[in-house]
């Protein structure tokens, strides 16, 4: 499969991504304003930034992408970044309260190495939340997946199923507490977000495939003027 350089991303992620409603209100009500919040995969910020604002927690994100961190530190002064791979944390045991990674673990070169490092530094009692999709979930997603069916078959592949990272997590030690489905409707007016190829599955499907699926979804817009999308995520919690 086709590497992606998140580096050149940074720009159009900052720029196009936005936080799911349903996955913030989740992770706010799982946080403290007395609690350690460490972000697996922060990229540009979006969610450690926005946590550290509404709760006043002491709040730390990694990630491996220098372009990525540099957005993030100049939008979240007051979060603590550090450069690093899922697999390797750069913080001593027992070290945060929560921990969270947002649609990252498909990302993740060692998944289970990095689910073992997230139960290293978290203290007794610590909690995480892995946030992904579902099969269910991306072979309905739209646009992506009406507008690009390409997608499925490329992600199906990245994502690993629920009952994996299951597995997994009780391998480094955690109980998995429950599974939670979030989902946002919202009305989508302009193709800029998919023309940009923000969304790292559009990247791993070829010209052609791209250049069809963005030319229907923008002559559906071009008639119809938005179109009601729905976002889902998983929410898998565990202590």
């Amino acid at each position: 499969m086709t590497a992606i350089n998140y580096d050149q991303l940074a720009a159009d992620y900052a720029a196009n991504r936005r936080v799911h409603p349903g996955v913030f209100a989740g992770l706010q009500a799982a946080i403290a304003s007395h609690m350690t919040v460490l972000e697996i995969g922060c990229g540009t910020g979006n969610y450690i930034g926005a946590l550290h604002a509404a709760t006043g927690a002491a709040c730390y994100g990694i990630d491996p992408s220098t372009e990525m961190l540099a957005v993030a530190r100049s939008r979240w002064p007051e979060v603590r970044f550090e450069q690093a791979p899922g697999e390797a944390l750069p913080f001593g045991a027992a070290h945060f309260d929560f921990a969270f990674l947002v649609d990252v673990v498909h990302h993740l070169t060692d998944p289970a190495a990095s689910l073992r490092e997230a139960r290293r530094v978290l203290r007794p009692g610590g909690a995480l939340c892995t946030v992904t999709d579902s099969a269910r979930i991306i072979a309905t997603r739209m646009p992506l997946s009406v507008y690009w069916p390409e997608t499925v078959a490329v992600e199906m592949v990245r994502y690993h199923g629920i009952e994996q990272l299951q597995a997994w997590l009780a391998a480094a030690g955690f109980t998995t507490l429950r599974d939670d489905t979030v989902e946002h409707s919202y009305a989508l007016t302009d193709a800029a977000p998919y023309r940009t190829r923000s969304y790292s599955a559009l990247r791993l499907i070829d010209d052609a495939a791209f250049a069809r699926g963005l030319a229907a979804l923008e002559a559906d817009l071009a008639q119809q003027g938005e179109l009601t999308c729905t976002a889902r995520y998983t929410l898998l919690w565990a202590s």
